[in-house]
């Protein structure tokens, strides 16, 4: 065989794979734009006035019947990181200077239940709850709030030009919030913050949470958040002009920093994990084995303060997302954890629990909402957005079409969005008409056309 007989039989292999090319090339192009057009004329029906008895001020809601007039932490907080993307791409300043009475009201909501006294702030403030009965009688017994208020309110002020003067009145109140958090949430002998229980979580049924023993999981998910949230204390109490505040916040970060390096990276996985803090202390006080008085463990009482979980949560990849991975444990995260499709990588996202879990399962559920394997909205944003930090700019694109693929094709369809999804069919699974943090594919696709992205805090 000659040589361009060689090269035109190559050729004419290589069309269908061009064609392939192309129709999926037209096929992102088109869904772009559908899902831009339906975000760009939906976003407003997230927006709330104060009703009922304990909303104070203007909100923004998940959306969908199941959130029709509810207030939630972190779902409020991604909103309006997608909220500033679809102003910056359709709206225009009346439309900007409109918003922001939403996008304040979340966080003065919040603080307006937060006691100066005891910081404990609400998760969640319904239209129809009893001002009187948002605290529970045993603030330490329960979880409150996400660490994700202060990030929240460094979001807004970024947006802002920096003008931080609308908190400074109830910053405070976050001060007391972080405080509770550090005194009555944070496991001393390892730095770690842990969960009360497993109410309201965030990532409801995470395995390394989700029916644990009281105060037992330093999860993951909540100690990077909570350093991202330190970062921004110190940032807001800087521009507020408290110096020993700022410092005090950054050296918390950095000291958390630490901790989640030296006790939540397994090096044997690459990977990291939630830990169990579930374990008996050593007394040192003589107990009566075999008759006689016995010491036990004396001899190598343990020296560590807590255990790996080796669960394939989602979480885990949050530390590319927070800045907490050291670029050497990026690549081994990315290389033999993310893109392992018997794992997380499946055709719509990212799996909230790895495939090979035992408890991995695609069930539509409510209390709890299923982060046992389903494509969620946020998972894959908080995934692409650690991805895009340290370069991995192929793995990126890849997501972010994987996720424009999912909403196009579920807008295409059905003309409206889930709240999560089957991974490998792309269907939604439960509470069609949610909007929430979904719209983050906005700043995706900015990010994809090569447009500034909106970015968090």
């Amino acid at each position: 065989m000659n040589k361009t007989s060689f090269l035109l039989i190559l050729w004419l292999f290589s069309l269908p794979l061009m064609a392939q090319k192309d129709f999926r090339k037209s096929q992102q192009k088109m869904y772009r734009e559908l899902i831009k057009e339906h975000i760009y004329s939906d976003f407003e029906n997230m927006y709330r006035e104060p009703s009922g008895i304990a909303f104070k001020f203007p909100y923004i809601a998940p959306g969908s019947k199941q959130y029709a007039a509810v207030l939630w932490d972190w779902d409020s907080w991604w909103a309006n990181v997608a909220l500033r993307q679809i102003l910056a791409d359709a709206g225009g300043v009346a439309e900007r200077s409109e918003a922001a009475r939403y996008e304040q009201g979340c966080v003065l909501n919040y603080l307006h239940y937060t006691s100066p006294d005891d910081g404990y702030m609400p998760m969640v403030v319904d239209a129809e709850t009893d001002p009187d009965k948002i605290k529970p009688a045993d603030i330490y017994a329960t979880n409150m709030h996400k660490p994700c208020i202060a990030q929240h309110a460094a979001f807004l002020i970024e947006q802002q030009q920096n003008d931080a003067e609308w908190l400074r009145k109830d910053f405070h109140r976050m001060q007391a919030f972080m405080a509770n958090y550090h005194e009555h949430h944070r496991h001393q002998a390892s730095g770690l913050y842990y969960w009360q229980d497993d109410l309201a979580i965030g990532v409801d049924n995470d395995p390394s949470s989700f029916f644990r023993p009281k105060k037992s999981s330093a999860s993951i998910y909540l100690n990077c958040m909570m350093y991202k949230e330190l970062q921004a204390m110190s940032h807001i109490a800087s521009l507020l002009q408290l110096k020993e505040d700022a410092q005090l916040y950054q050296t918390w970060a950095e000291d958390l920093l630490q901790a989640i390096r030296q006790h939540c990276w397994d090096e044997k996985d690459g990977m990291y994990y939630s830990v169990d803090l579930n374990l008996l202390p050593y007394t040192g006080k003589p107990e009566i084995i075999f008759g006689k008085p016995f010491v036990l463990h004396q001899g190598a009482p343990r020296d560590y303060p807590c255990l790996i979980q080796r669960l394939g949560s989602w979480s885990g990849f949050m530390a590319l997302w927070a800045g907490v991975a050291t670029e050497e444990q990026a690549e081994r995260m990315v290389r033999e954890n993310l893109l392992d499709e018997d794992g997380f990588w499946a055709p719509y996202g990212i799996r909230t629990l790895a495939k090979w879990e035992k408890m991995y399962n695609l069930k539509a559920t409510h209390n709890p909402s299923n982060w046992q394997g389903p494509i969620w909205g946020i998972s894959n944003y908080m995934v692409f957005s650690g991805l895009v930090k340290y370069g991995y700019d192929k793995q990126a694109r890849q997501l972010a079409e994987k996720t424009i693929a999912l909403y196009g094709k579920d807008l295409q369809q059905n003309g409206l969005l889930h709240e999560y999804y089957h991974p490998e069919s792309g269907e939604g699974i439960i509470n069609p008409g949610f909007q929430n943090w979904n719209y983050l594919v906005i700043n995706m696709i900015a990010w994809i056309e090569n447009r500034e992205r909106v970015l968090e805090f």
